[in-house]
């Protein structure tokens, strides 16, 4: 019986274990890929909502 139980606590360990690194993991390329590819997309798209001012106003 004592060595079922360890199995299951292994097995659970492993699990969460898996979780995190997945999750870490996840938040890694977010960071490094995602978020700087929408920060280029946000800042040109204000670049050209200035220059549709600048046409406008001349």
């Amino acid at each position: 019986m004592a060595k079922k139980f360890s199995f299951v606590k292994g097995l659970a360990t492993g699990v969460v274990a898996t979780a995190a690194t997945v999750a870490g993991a996840v938040f890694a390329v977010k960071k490094t890929i995602i978020d700087p590819e929408e920060e280029k997309a946000a800042f040109i798209q204000e670049n050209r909502k200035k220059a549709a001012r600048r046409r406008v106003s001349h």
